[in-house]
Formats: structure tokens, sequence, C-alpha cells
């Protein structure tokens, strides 16, 4: 495989060999805490690799703290790496130096926020954000095909009637609107993949499974490939095809969602399903989880950054810190009770 240069643009190119759409390599960021003359560092993201292949949602999942949203960044280029390299296409995103590249991979990989009201200006309507997307990334475009291209992606969406829509201010829709038009800017960039930070976490839960639906849909109908980052296993589980699952600036355990879920491996895993709601439980009768937290992994030192939380650790545990191993077909877990093969049974 060929790397560009520096100062050269990134060539869309036909996947060869399997390359993935995205791939990380030992990707790490770590924060310095305090003064300059401070000793303390964080570490928001430790050695990280995985791939997103064409047309598949991945979700990345795990508590507040675990590192997901700092991924997230660092794939939009908010971030610089601490260490590691991101791939796109095959290409080196550290390659990127001009204005122009990073305007076309923004255009490629651009984000869906949290929170709705990040993406859109509420002193415009709504229609003044995509229409700048198109303008600053489809300059080839003239204003009659830009407006007609801005009213397809509201339709592809599902705001409808788009004219009526284009019209209005972000404070006269409704939460689950407003994040459609998050969508609608995004794919109006004709993307490759969306990094969708948390989309669907500040909406009723009646709305949710209509977003969820919208991402099956964009990957079915228009190609894109999703990041969905979530700390939902329940509607990773309805949307995604692969999960990675994140602990402590690290990754426990990825596969495809379905082996993963119906028998997680990892002590982590079993963990974040162990607090999901049951419906089907007696009134009164909650899961028996762990109470602990995440730690915020500063300086860490050798062993698994789960082990203070896991009724199954051993001395191993204590001193040397587990690598992913391939645990099936598709499949990595970073536990070393698990790599001896024993059954892995936490919560």
């Amino acid at each position: 495989m060929t790397e560009p240069t520096p100062g050269t643009q990134i060539e869309v190119t036909p996947q060869d060999d399997g390359e993935p759409l995205l791939r990380t390599q030992g990707l790490t960021r770590h924060f310095k805490i305090g003064n300059a003359l401070s000793r303390r560092t964080l570490h928001a993201v430790d050695d990280v690799s995985f791939s997103i292949g064409e047309r598949q949602i991945v979700a990345l999942a795990g508590e507040s703290g675990s590192g997901k949203s700092t991924i997230a960044r660092l794939l939009a280029k908010v971030y610089k790496p601490t260490g590691g390299e991101i791939y796109f296409e095959g290409n080196r995103l550290s390659s990127i130096r001009s204005r122009a590249q990073r305007l076309r991979y923004s255009g490629l990989a651009p984000m869906v926020f949290q929170d709705p009201f990040a993406s859109i200006n509420p002193v415009f309507r709504v229609s003044h954000g995509v229409m700048r997307a198109l303008k600053l990334h489809r300059r080839e475009l003239s204003r009659q095909q830009r407006q007609e291209e801005i009213e397809r992606v509201f339709e592809v969406v599902g705001l409808t009637p788009a004219a009526d829509v284009l019209r209005r201010y972000p404070h006269e829709l409704s939460g689950g609107q407003r994040q459609r038009v998050g969508f609608a800017q995004a794919l109006a960039m004709r993307p490759k993949l969306i990094i969708a930070d948390e989309p669907v976490s500040m909406l009723d839960v009646s709305i949710r499974v209509g977003l969820l639906n919208l991402m099956a849909e964009l990957r079915d109908a228009e190609g894109v490939s999703i990041l969905y980052i979530t700390h939902d296993l329940a509607s990773a589980r309805y949307v995604a095809d692969r999960l990675i699952v994140m602990y402590a600036a690290q990754i426990a355990e990825t596969g495809p969602i379905e082996t993963i879920l119906s028998d997680p491996r990892h002590p982590y895993t079993q963990l974040l399903l162990s607090a999901a709601p049951d419906p089907r439980a007696p009134l009164g009768v909650g899961a028996e989880t762990d109470r602990g937290e995440p730690p915020k992994v500063i300086n860490p030192t050798a062993g698994c950054r789960f082990r203070w939380r896991c009724p199954l650790a051993i001395d191993v545990c204590h001193s040397v810190t587990p690598k992913l191993q391939p645990l099936g077909v598709g499949r990595e877990v970073a536990c070393h009770v698990a790599q001896t093969g024993a059954e892995v049974k936490a919560f």
C-alpha cells in the first residue's frame, strides 16, 4: 500500500485486499494534568486498535470516562494522537496538512453530536447549516443544485415536507427532529463514515427507535458506515453489526454484537449486561451489579484495570496487562481468565 507524502490530498480509491474503510493501530491519547512540573498524566485512550468496514455500523460502548468520546474526537481530528495511527481508506490521517485536505476528510467522516444544538445555530433557520456545509464541501454544485440536494437529504432522514421544515428555526423542532437535522447535515456532504457520539441519549425513549432505524436506513440505502458511540447495550444490539466494549481507556472485548451479547466473555461486558433493566424480572428484584466506578487512569501501573471490580481476578491480573487475543471467529477479548478457557461468569 502506497502512503501519501505530506502535502498531497487523500485520494478516494476503491478498497483492495479487504482494506477496511477506517482502521486504528495503537491509537493513544494522553493529557498532562497540573502545571508544567507535574508528572501526572491522564490516559484517556491507550493502545486502541479496531476497524470499521464499508456499510457497517460499529457500536463503541462503555461507561462514562471509558474513552469513547475521546476516540470520536481523535477520529474527527479535534485531538491529535499521542501515539498510534488512524488510517482512512488505507491512508494515514497524520499526512493531512492543508486546509483543503482537512475539509475533504471532515466531509468524508463528519460527526453527529449528542446535543443537536451543538451543530445547529439557533439564530438561523435549519437550512442554514446544511447550505453552509454544501458550500464548503461540494463547491461544484450550483445554487439550484444545492437547494435540491438539501431537500433530498431532508426527505431521506424523514423530515417531511422538506420545504416546510427548512423554513423553521431550531426551537420550532422537537429533539428528535433536531437530531435528524444533524444527520441530514452530515449526509449532505456525501460521507463514507458518520461518527455519531451518543446521538440518542438526550432523546425520549419513544423517539430513540426512530433515530436508530434511521441509522440502519442510511447504512442500507446510502451505503454509509457509522461509528455509534453509546453506553446503552440495548440500542447497540438493535442497530449495530459489531461491538467494541471499552473500559478505562482500553478495549475489553470486541466482535460480532450478537455473539458477544449472547455469550459475553469479559467480566466487564457481563457487568454492563447485568446493569441493563430486565422487563421480565419480578417487581422489586434488580440485577446484582458491582457498585464500583471506572477509574481515572492517571499514571497507571501494570495489570488489568478492571481487577479491582472483578470477582474472578487471579494473581496475573494484578501484575500483567492483558492484551486482546482471538477467542473465536472475528472475536477478541482482553482477559486473562477468559484466555485460559475457564468458565467466565462474574455477574
